[in-house]
This record gives structure tokens, sequence and C-alpha cells, in this order.
């Protein structure tokens, strides 16, 4: 069974739309039990009712003209209990419901899953057989596997043909609605700009071209390309090969050919598509044949066209415009499988209006970054087919973790007007820069900012920022192609500390793994997020760590504004190590000449080990932060980098609260400042809880800076502790948010809380 779900999976995973996939469904089902009959029931939202949309084994013709409403015949009953339901005599059933014209009067057994994705209802799987018995649990077993297998299939396949529909200017196919998650609030309307990957095919965009000539040109160049390559390995090659394995190079060159591979990608591209879309489209057809062979020789034989395909792709890419050549479009939308730090500055930043990212969740990296420049973004779309979305106008929902697909005139004036509305909120708010956040009783509350990139700074002066609490020194890092040398980082931290002087920087040491990696040192594990990151690897690595706090040191000279920040610290032994080594530095450069005054030192407080020992830390450092959105993490055992539970992933969750106001509880014991630099500070209802928590300071990103603000000013001290007395005994996070919002909105504050969005 295994072997033959294998086939059915693959199979259907590279069938071209969801007529074919259904079609390799039930065919490859009905063979696989030896059934009389297959068939897929999918629900209709719309209609609120379940069509029959493929079988094998019924009446063909009654294919997409019979259905049943929600609560009919047996079909509707597997959907209401989600569960499977097996009849030796469905007839006979009081729920059986006779669908007239598909012949199935004559099938007595019957088994029926619910095909689920995400928690959605999609349809309905059946298989019938004339006889009067019941199907065993082996066959139940395989049917309620393969449906959880194809639903996700299926659910993308929904969504494919749509987007099909709409990229040939059928314009009765709009509105299409995808469901991600925010990572960064706000609202954006434009093109959709797909960035592809190097070398992966997959990943490659549907895109037409009207000079075929050229394209047809830039091909043939790449083809060649790869065959001198080709020949060369195998030359250098020839003399530790017998003369079987030698040959395997000519097999390589004879798939080039203009009646094999090469001539066919050259077809593809006459009849409109660009190289690069031909080529996938080519390769893919070819690995699915040689994936679904019995015979395993022929079937290893799939990995040699993938080679071909990367190779001649690499050639594609590298012969075409750089990425910094290349004209973006007004109002650009990027998209990409999966958005990377890195990404974001390919795009110039006047046109970048807005971020799409397929994989990864609210809070990763790259949408950490997004909120840093403002950018509203949505993360985790996972059921969106990003590869056939160039070019195609999008709304991207930054509020909701929506996004639109060919929206319609009546939704695009809607969110025009939510645009209207953001700005005219944000040219309000431009007053606060020089004035305290204080609140209507006199508490003052200082707001830092979070910072990566040097942009960074304006942006963050320019909002009235009092310090930085959080500079992240891993993004110079994860930009170069190799570590950065001492004079390097020096010049990069000395703009940071020059800037806000006299203010205070915190710089945080190395932070790298988990959702961080460096390309030139990978670290692959089964398990990042619980594994070698943060402080641990540069400990283990000191002759990184003291460069990089000899630079920090060498950067302050003469400014004295530098605050030394500690990741992902776990135990007193990694505190007391890295304060040795930072001695050493100082040390060192004084016997060097430089005038260095010793840095205040802090640990970020952000995995479960660190909450219990807040005070043993605060007895050896200046400061204690803590890092809300790991801490969030690991709190709640969600990784916040999968969309399939970023749904999980809450900030307001009543563990995390009582976390939040026991860390600062716990640094007060010791007098020691203890401050937030988590995402959970730049949401106006998070920040007034965190002050009446007694959190000294608050660093947020820039661009929400002034909302925070504004909300501090709106409300006094004493109501935020009374506000805070009701939510940390609530049990509920839907009860939470509502709270907040309603709050917000009697303060008067309502413009700081989501606006209303259209379903």
């Amino acid at each position: 069974m295994l072997e033959t779900l294998r086939k059915i999976v693959q199979e259907v995973n590279s069938a071209p739309d969801l007529e074919s996939v259904l079609d390799v469904i039930v065919r490859r089902v009905q063979r696989a039990i030896r059934t009389d009959v297959c068939s897929i029931y999918l629900l209709d939202q719309a209609r609120e009712r379940y069509v029959l949309m493929a079988t094998q084994g019924l009446n063909r013709k009654s294919v997409g003209q019979v259905s049943l409403s929600l609560d009919e015949g047996i079909v509707g009953m597997v959907g209401q209990r989600a569960e499977p339901i097996n009849l030796e005599n469905a007839a006979a059933h009081s729920a059986f419901t006779y669908l007239k014209g598909t012949g199935e009067r004559k099938f007595h057994a019957f088994l029926g899953v619910p095909i689920i994705h995400h928690r959605v209802l999609l349809g309905v799987l059946v298989v019938q057989q004339k006889l009067i018995r019941k199907f065993d649990e082996a066959e139940e077993a395989f049917m309620v596997t393969i449906s959880a297998q194809l639903a996700g299939v299926i659910a993308h396949a929904e969504a494919t043909g749509s987007i099909n529909r709409i990229s040939e200017q059928d314009k009765t196919e709009s509105d299409r609605k995808f469901e991600g998650v925010s990572g960064c609030i706000g609202v954006a309307i434009g093109p959709a700009v797909v960035m592809t990957p190097l070398a992966d095919l997959d990943g490659v965009p549907d895109r037409r071209v009207d000079d075929v000539k050229a394209e047809v040109s830039k091909f043939k160049s790449a083809l060649s390309q790869v065959r001198r390559d080709i020949k060369k390995v195998g030359r250098s090659l020839a003399k530790r090969l017998r003369s079987e394995e030698r040959e395997l190079f000519d097999v390589y060159i004879r798939m080039l050919d203009d009646n094999a591979l090469g001539g066919e990608v050259i077809a593809r591209i006459k009849e409109g598509s660009w190289a690069q879309g031909a080529l996938k489209q080519v390769i893919g057809e070819h690995v699915k044949q040689f994936s679904l062979m019995d015979d395993p020789y022929l079937r290893e034989r799939a990995t040699d066209i993938k080679d071909l395909g990367r190779r001649m792709l690499t050639c594609l890419q590298e012969s075409g415009p750089a990425l910094s050549e290349i004209e973006f479009p007004e109002n650009t939308i990027l998209v990409a499988d999966e958005l990377t730090p890195a990404m974001l500055g390919e795009v110039p930043t006047e046109k970048l209006i807005g971020l799409l990212s397929v994989n990864g969740s609210g809070n990763s990296h790259a949408a950490i970054l997004a909120r840093s420049m403002g950018i509203p973004t949505v993360m985790g779309v996972v059921d969106l087919p990003y590869t056939r979305i160039e070019g195609l106008n999008i709304i991207l929902d930054g509020y909701s973790g929506r996004v639109f697909v060919n929206p319609s005139e009546d939704l695009s004036q809607c969110y025009q007007d939510i645009l209207r509305e953001e700005n005219e909120v944000n040219a309000g708010l431009e007053g606060l820069k020089d004035l305290p956040a204080e609140t209507t009783d006199g508490y003052r509350m200082p707001l830092w900012v979070n910072t990566g990139l040097i942009t960074d700074v304006a942006r963050s002066l320019e909002r009235g920022a009092e310090g930085i609490g959080l500079y992240r020194t891993e993004i110079p890092f994860m930009i170069r192609d190799f570590f950065p040398s001492e004079q390097d980082q020096t010049d990069t931290y000395r703009k940071q500390l020059e800037a806000f002087a006299p203010r205070p920087v915190t710089m945080r040491t190395l932070d790298i793994g988990g959702d961080k990696p460096l390309p030139y040192f990978p670290i692959v594990e089964d398990n990042p997020f619980l594994g070698w990151r943060g402080i641990r690897v540069t400990l283990d690595h000191p002759e990184i760590f003291i460069v990089q706090i000899r630079a920090m040191l060498r950067a302050a000279e003469g400014l004295d504004n530098l605050r030394i920040m500690l990741p992902m610290v776990t135990n007193v032994q990694e505190v007391d190590e890295s304060k040795r080594l930072i001695e050493q530095a100082v040390e060192e450069l004084r016997e060097e000449g430089y005038t260095i005054n010793q840095p205040l030192i802090g640990v970020m407080i952000e995995v479960p080990a660190a909450v219990y020992q807040v005070r043993r830390f605060a007895r050896r450092v200046d400061f204690i932060s803590v890092g809300s959105n790991d801490l969030t993490q690991y709190l709640l055992a969600v990784d916040r980098n999968n969309p399939r539970v970023a749904g999980l992933y809450v900030s307001y969750h009543p563990a995390v609260l009582k976390a939040l106001q026991f860390i600062a509880l716990e640094a007060h014991k010791e007098n020691v400042s203890v401050s937030i630099c988590g995402e959970m500070a730049s949401d106006p209802g998070g920040a007034i809880l965190l002050m009446a928590m007694g959190y000294d300071v608050l660093s947020m990103n820039a661009t929400n800076l002034p909302k925070v603000k504004f909300a501090l000013r709106g409300i006094s001290f004493e109501q935020a502790r009374e506000l805070l007395s009701q939510i940390i005994v609530m049990d509920n996070v839907d009860k939470i948010h509502m709270k907040l919002r309603q709050t917000l909105q009697e303060l008067g504050l309502g413009q700081l809380t989501r606006p209303t969005i259209p379903d």
C-alpha cells in the first residue's frame, strides 16, 4: 500500500489542473482498492452544496451536474460528522439519497471519508461496491490516509485553477482570496513581482514574452554552455571511470539535442513562454514520466533530468539581467516562496509597497525586518500558487493576513478607503515626534527602537526614538559572502552609535542559527530552534565573538553610549564566560592605546529556563531585556516560522502574560532595569500592558512608535494598572483581544485598532 500511495501522490502532485488531479485520484484509488466506484464530491462554499466533480464507475455525464445540500445524503453526513462512514448497504440507511442519473442504485457497499485541509472541509471521497459488505479496516485506513495526503494538493489545485482563469483574462473570477498571517500591518495594492530562487525550477513563475527570437537565442546559448560543462566534466573524470560510466555523459549530451529536451523547450518558447518557464514545464513533464516508472533504474533517471534542468536554469539566470538592473513597476508587491532579508534590498525602496511570502510566519526574521521598514507584509500563504500570479494585481491586507488576487472594483475601492484613513491617522501622529510618551497622570515611559539596517536610523530619529533597545548585528553578516572583518564591523557599528549619541545603543552579539543562517556558515540541524544558535555559537567560536566585541568597543570610543546584550542565555556560566571575554577585549584594546570604557552588559530573556533565573542573571549584569518573540515561541512550543501552527502563536496567551509580569517583578527585586524588545511592545494595547507590568523601557520597530506614544499619552498609569488586573486573570485569548480593543475605543483611541476589513 505504501508504494501505491507513493505513486498516487507523485502523479497527483504533477497533474496540471484540478480536473486532472481529481481524475487521477478516482482512477488510482478505484484500482488500488479494486472497487467498482470511486467518486469525489467537492464542497461549493458559495452554493453550500456538495458537487460531484469526478468519478470512476458512475455515469460520467453526471459530473458537475448532480449535487447534494450540506445535510443531504450519506455524503452530507460524512461532512457534518467530519469522520469516515462505512456501510455494508447504503441504500438501506435512513440518510441515503439517490442521485438521479448517476446509476448508483446498483451499488451497496459505501465508504466515505472527509477531505479536510487546515480544518477546512473541502469535500468527501467515496468508494462504492455492488456487493453487500463492509470495507475492511485496511481499506478504510488507506482511504483516510489518501484523503489526508491529498487534501493539500486539492486545495492548491483549486487555487491554481482559479488563478489560471484570471491569468487568461477571464474577469469572471475576481476577489480570489488566500489566507495567511500578518507580518506587518497595513494595506498594499499593486502588481505582483515574483522573485525566483536561484536554480529552483519549482519556483520559476509563469511569464509571457513578446520577443520570442531573443528568448530562443538566450536558451540556445544556455544549452551550449551546459553541453560544454558536461563535456568538460566527462573529460576530467575519464581516467577514473569505466567505459559504461563514461557513456552516461554522452547520454546527457544526447538529451540536450534539438529532437530531445532542447527541442521541446524551444517549441514552448515559440508558443510565447519565456525560456525559464518553458524549461520548467518540459523538465517537469519528463520528471513525472520517469518517476512513475516501475523499473528502479528508469525511475532514477528522473534525478538526471532534474540535474540537467537545474544546470540549464542556472545558465539562463546568469545570462539574464542582474536584479539591480531589472525595471520594477511602481507599487511593486514582492512575492517569494520564502522571503529572506537579502531579498528586501533587491527592490528600490521607493517602488516596494508590500511583501508576500508563501512560507514563513509573522514572526520570521524577514517579517521583523519588514516591520522595521514599515512595509505591509503577509506571510505563510501556503495555498497560493505564487508562480502563476506574476504581473497580476493583488490586494495585500497586512491587518487580517489576507491576499486578494484580481480584486473587483468594489473591493479595491474599499481598500483604497482604508489606505486613505491610514494616511490620515499617520499624518495626525507626526506632531508627536518631540513630545514624551507620558501618561495623562505624568508617568514617563521611554520608547526605544529595534534596528538592523542603517536606513532604520534616520527613520527612528524622525519618529522620536530615545535610544536603540536592540541592534541586530547579524544583519551586516547576513548580507555578505564571508565574515566581515573587525574594521568592517567597526565602521558599521560606528554609524549606529554616532547617529544616536548620546542616546543609548544596545547591540546584541551575533545571533545566528534558528531562522537566521549565514550562507557561508551553514548550520544544518533537525531542530534548529533547539540547537546551535545565539550565544552557544559564539562561545564555541571565541575568535568570532572577540572580534565582534572589539569592533563594538572601538566603535564606541569617545561616545560611550554602547550597551552589549547577550542572546539565548540559559545558564549563568554562559554569562560569566561572555563577561570574561568582553573584559579580555577591553584590556587588549587599552593595551593597544584605545581609550575604552567598560560598557553596560545585559542578557536577553528568551527561553523558559532563563525566566526562572532572572534574579541570578540580574546579580551579574547591568540590565535585563526580554525577547518576547522567542520567549512566546518557546513557552507555547510553537515554531513561529511554521504557517501550519501560526494561529497558535499568540502574544497575549495567558501563560505569556504571566511570564512577562514575573520577569519584571524579579528583575526589580535586584534593582536592575528591565526592557522588552519583542513585537508585543509595538502594539498599542501590548505597550499599555507592559507599562503597567513595570517595564522600564519599551523597544519596538520605528513604524509603530508614534502609535504607541499616542496610546500611552491617552491613558493614565492607574487606568493601565486596572486594565492589567482585569486581563491577567483571563484565560481566553479572544476575550483578552476584545477587552484591549474595547478599552482603546473607550479611551478615544479607536483609530489605533485594526480597521474594519470586508469578509
